[in-house]
């Protein structure tokens, strides 16, 4: 374990502009595959009161916790959204994303080519064999964002056919010359061992480095784990387009919070327990919540579009655990607003605790290392 406090180049007044929260990342730090064993990542502790990094092991975390204290886990499980389908004429390919189930067998998708689909076009489904699967799908819909609205019509349901028909949708800097070949592996390690509620295209990624034995001895040690629902939408990939943060229009996801994690959470804040939550789908869950309810959290669910960027205030939230984030992404801008609530410092903290990781060589993005914000 090593110690270290970050350094900021600058004391210039921030602009909340896109372009501040750029960095350059050496490519072959782009995680490729996951650690050989979950637990087996590393992991940059940040405490923000004395603005200091340590270095340190993901199987570390548990001491960071204490009784009393909540752990907040993402429990939505990534669906097998990558469908494959042909122009029933031409033979022309399509790729097709899963994005949100509106009813049985009539989704909300993101097609490539999208061009080519137009109001009423009809796609056949393929196998991974590269056959026809018996189901159809036809254009019902076309929405602002290019996003087709499609039916399917076939074998049945087309949600319990997933599992045959679907790939994993790993994110597209992850570059593998034959996806196929590890498709099996990516269906366990791209999922955490907790996920419950189908409904992600992405990984919620800061829980894939729990094992069973990591939350044992986190449980042993008085500490509540609950779990919230954000089923994780592909805008979590996109990049912000505009120059100015405020013209930014967040994607909107799903959520739910059961009453068990609403009284835990509640209950643990009024003994004065610390908040931990894994990932940022976690954070937009609790802050969600909490701006609707005077800063208390209470069962239900909803959709959000909460767009978390400094200078900003948490209500719930005392502790983040998360992955290393894309540059100009909106995950790298929560995080850098919860790295000093309320002040503009956070994106300075984040990115000079980002050039520490690289000049470490840490692993970045989903299947990268951790970083624990205090």
């Amino acid at each position: 374990m090593s110690i270290s406090r970050p350094t900021t180049a600058s004391t210039t007044v921030f602009s909340p502009a896109t372009a501040d929260f750029d960095f350059v990342l050496p490519p072959h730090l782009i995680a490729q595959h996951p650690a050989p064993r979950r637990d087996a990542s590393r992991l940059l502790i940040f405490d923000r009161r004395h603005a200091i990094l340590t270095h340190s092991a993901f199987p570390d975390l548990p001491s960071q916790l204490r009784a009393g204290d909540v752990l907040v886990l993402n429990n939505s499980r990534v669906i097998p959204a990558r469908l494959r389908g042909a122009q029933p004429v031409t033979g022309g390919k399509y790729e097709i994303l899963l994005l949100e189930e509106v009813a049985q067998n009539d989704w909300w998708t993101m097609l490539r080519p999208g061009k080519r689909a137009r109001l009423g076009s009809e796609i056949t489904l393929l196998n991974p064999a590269g056959q026809p699967s018996g189901f159809t799908a036809t254009v019902r819909e076309i929405n602002p964002e290019g996003h087709r609205r499609l039916t399917f019509t076939g074998s049945g349901d087309l949600a319990a056919h997933l599992d045959a028909l679907g790939e994993l949708p790993l994110p597209p800097y992850i570059a593998r010359p034959d996806p196929a070949a590890t498709q099996a592996a990516d269906r366990e390690r791209y999922q955490t061992v907790y996920a419950a509620t189908a409904g992600s295209v992405a990984a919620p990624t800061a829980g894939l480095h729990f094992t069973p034995e990591l939350l044992a001895q986190i449980r042993a040690r008085g500490v509540a784990v609950v779990f919230v629902t954000l089923h994780v939408g592909a805008g979590t990939f996109a990049p912000v387009k505009t120059e100015d943060l405020a013209g930014h229009t967040m994607h909107e996801e799903r959520y739910y919070v059961g009453p068990e994690t609403a009284d835990t959470v509640n209950a643990a804040r009024t003994a004065g327990g610390r908040i931990f939550a894994v990932g940022t789908t976690s954070v937009r869950v609790l802050e969600t919540v909490a701006a609707a309810h005077g800063g208390r959290l209470v069962p239900g669910s909803g959709r959000t579009r909460i767009f978390l960027y400094p200078p900003c205030r948490f209500q719930i939230v005392d502790a983040l655990l998360t992955n290393f984030h894309l540059p100009r992404s909106t995950l790298l801008m929560l995080v850098s607003a919860f790295a000093a609530p309320g002040e503009t410092t956070g994106r300075e903290h984040i990115l000079a605790a980002y050039t520490a990781a690289i000049t470490a060589g840490y692993r970045f993005f989903s299947y990268g290392d951790a970083m624990l914000i205090l």
